[in-house]
């Protein structure tokens, strides 16, 4: 989606902000791991500030960074909060890209988008939830190009994986031709209390959900109507009792992932003419299967009644999460079968904690390539692959997740 500002460049204006990145909700679980990583990783020309609603909590965090890198003794600390537009609208102004944990979206998210969509400021987050994802692109998508900002949803395990492991899967096909990628989800994580949250809040809302859904199929098929040729994108939602890859069982999988890759499809020329896309977890056993239908069933249940949503909420609150011991043993797999022109290939996207260490690092990597990457002109609400593709794709394989070929025919 390219942006229609009367600049050719829009995005070079931004470069005498004050800053090049702000984090903000470095104080919670996801925040400060995402904290650490930019300590470790930002480098010494990168101008980066922490911004939330306690001071003091931040300058806990500072000290924290500091420990891992001195040079972040003098990290500036903004004060914002959701809830003050005044304060969010000049953290965005000050800021090239601003960073967020603050979760769950659907009830903390809006403002900042609303704040960067006005000022043209690069906007990236966590956020998994359809119908805050929707929300926002029927809300500001429209602004957002006329201002230059770029607004990117999505940047953790929710969806990285998912939309740079199709891209990077189409781009061992051959073009022009009609593709099918279909991807197996394997992985093992310990949930933080913001997810439990993020959860919860998407089961309780599930006729919001479809509505936002519906209401942004109809405003993109509009746009879809003015432009001169419109590639095919679908989605496929069938069972596959058994993969062809990894010799398991798979059930579709409930995430944003699948929507996220379709509208990079839709975007991108390199997907072909007609492309179909599946997105499905992949277990050993039948009853693993079984028992994640039947978890996954009872959580959507249980959401839909006040008392007992009350009662899920407490399982893990906000701010908490797994040990840094627990993260290490964590991991995920997400395996790719891509098919077209008379080729099969089959890659790979691995790496450690989905959850918390890895979408950390790849929330950090996502900013970074914003700030300071030469990436194509684009604006408005778009996908990791859009927006960044090749770029991000580069530094998140130095920065050690895995994307290989394991076979090709």
């Amino acid at each position: 989606m390219t942006g229609d500002h009367p600049h050719d460049r829009p995005h070079e204006g931004k470069r005498d902000r004050e800053y090049d990145i702000v984090l903000f909700g470095a104080t919670g679980f996801t925040g400060a791991l995402t904290a650490e990583y930019l300590a470790e990783h930002a480098g010494p020309g990168t101008r980066w500030a922490l911004a939330g609603r306690n001071r003091a909590r931040l300058e806990a965090v500072r000290d924290r960074l500091a420990a891992l890198n001195p040079a972040c003794a003098e990290l500036p600390l903004l004060r914002a909060d959701t809830a003050e537009v005044g304060s969010v609208a000049e953290l965005a102004r000050a800021a090239r890209v601003v960073v967020t944990t603050v979760g769950p979206y659907g009830e903390h998210g809006e403002p900042l988008v609303a704040a960067c969509a006005r000022a043209g400021t690069d906007y990236v987050d966590l956020a998994g939830e359809p119908a805050f994802v929707d929300r926002m692109y029927l809300a500001y998508h429209e602004q957002a190009v006329r201002s230059g900002a770029r607004l990117v949803h999505a940047c953790g395990f929710d969806s990285i994986p998912a939309d740079l492991g199709a891209y990077f899967t189409v781009k061992q096909l051959p073009e022009d031709v009609p593709l099918r990628v279909e991807a197996f989800v394997r992985a093992r994580f310990d949930p933080s209390g913001g997810t439990v949250q993020s959860i919860i809040g998407i089961a309780a809302d599930v006729p919001g959900m479809l509505r936002a859904e519906r209401d942004r199929g109809k405003a993109e098929a509009r746009a879809e109507a003015r432009r001169e040729s419109a590639r095919r994108v679908r989605l496929a939602r069938g069972l596959l009792p058994r993969t062809r890859v990894t010799g398991g069982w798979t059930l579709p999988a409930p995430t944003i992932d699948p929507r996220i890759v379709a509208r990079s499809a839709r975007t991108l020329d390199r997907y072909g003419p007609d492309f179909t896309y599946g997105h499905h977890v992949a277990v050993r056993h039948l009853a693993e299967a079984a028992g994640m239908a039947a978890g996954a069933g009872a959580v959507l249940a249980l959401a839909q009644i006040p008392p007992a949503r009350s009662l899920l909420r407490r399982f893990r609150a906000a701010g908490e999460g797994p040990s840094a011991e627990r993260r290490a043993r964590n991991w995920f797999r997400v395996t790719f079968v891509g098919e077209g022109g008379g080729r099969r290939v089959v890659t790979e996207v691995a790496g450690g904690d989905p959850g918390y260490t890895e979408s950390a690092r790849m929330l950090g990597e996502s900013a970074l390539c914003l700030a300071h990457d030469d990436l194509p002109e684009t604006s408005g609400q778009v996908t990791t692959a859009a927006a960044m593709g090749d770029a991000l794709l580069d530094r998140l394989t130095r920065a050690g997740i895995t994307f290989r070929v394991l076979d090709a025919g």
